[in-house]
């Protein structure tokens, strides 16, 4: 992941994407999960 010149990096390799990826999945449910109850 880059944010302008500086390089960020969570965790390397497949592990670190496929972490980023179900977190992403898991935070995407969850506030769909809240803006429903909400609404």
């Amino acid at each position: 992941m880059r944010f302008g010149n500086t390089r960020v990096e969570f965790l390397g390799g497949r592990a670190g994407c496929l972490t980023m990826l179900v977190i992403s999945v898991v935070l995407s449910v969850l506030l769909t999960v809240l803006l429903n109850a909400m609404l």
